[in-house]
């Protein structure tokens, strides 16, 4: 796990792994003086107080650290729910499944605004977090990391939940900010922007998530969310016109 301020939460987090995971790691950023250290500890995790050098960095950082034979990938705001957890033992116990997979994804679960979201872009929301260590990597561009794995991918079915935590506000202001990675993305393609990709695309995402994934069965949380990632979708297409591609074209 990699941590900022998160003392208000990270203990859930740990509460949910730590009477059966071989050791806990937690890589914390140096300036942090919340307690988060303290609590972490108390769970008996092994604390490492580093710059922050980015979500991938930082998440190599700490999975350099383990020693165990598998690796888990932990955000302070998951639980790793009771299915999960005896999912993982039985996947883990089983020879044929350890020797012929490198690592397993399972489903996200995310409660935002006093709702489980079960439908439209945030469901399954599978996530690459389980791993044999020395079989992958974070990659991707900061701050939308990814487990690059080298070897075969098991699918698990057990639940992750994800506590957001968040507020329509704060999520509305991470859409400018997080865009970025996809501009330098989108630049390192070679791609062209296109009108098209501006006028369908938004459109398109709403009518996803809200339409062909049954985001509306999520109440006024899942047509927010479908909107919001339309807004996001605009604003990310219209800044490829906005900023100059690499080879210097509007």
């Amino acid at each position: 796990m990699i941590s900022g301020a998160e003392a208000h939460r990270i203990g859930k987090a740990l509460e949910s792994v730590h009477s059966w995971a071989s050791e806990i790691i937690v890589v914390l950023n140096q300036e942090v003086s919340d307690d988060t250290d303290s609590i972490a500890a108390g769970y008996g995790a092994k604390v490492y107080r580093e710059p922050w050098k980015g979500h991938i960095a930082q998440k190599n950082s700490a999975a350099e650290k383990a020693s165990q034979p598998w690796i888990l990938g932990l955000d302070a705001d998951e639980v790793v729910s009771d299915p999960l957890r005896e999912e993982f033992f039985r996947t883990l116990s089983d020879a044929k499944l350890t020797s012929t997979f490198s690592g397993f994804d399972f489903p996200r679960l995310s409660f935002f605004q006093g709702r489980w979201i079960r439908h439209g872009d945030w469901y399954p929301d599978r996530q690459l977090r389980l791993w044999k260590r020395g079989a992958a990597v974070w990659g991707g561009i900061n701050p939308h990391d990814r487990l690059i794995l080298n070897g075969k991918k098991g699918r698990l079915h057990a639940n992750l939940l994800h506590y957001t935590g968040e507020s329509i506000d704060k999520m509305i202001s991470k859409i400018a900010p997080y865009s970025d990675g996809f501009i330098e993305n989108f630049r390192q393609s070679g791609k062209a922007p296109s009108v098209l990709d501006l006028g369908f695309r938004p459109f398109y995402r709403f009518f996803r998530a809200y339409i062909l994934r049954l985001g509306f069965l999520d109440g006024w949380q899942g047509y927010f969310i479908a909107s919001t990632n339309a807004y996001s979708a605009a604003v990310r297409y219209s800044k490829t016109f906005a900023h100059p591609d690499s080879s210097g074209n509007q």
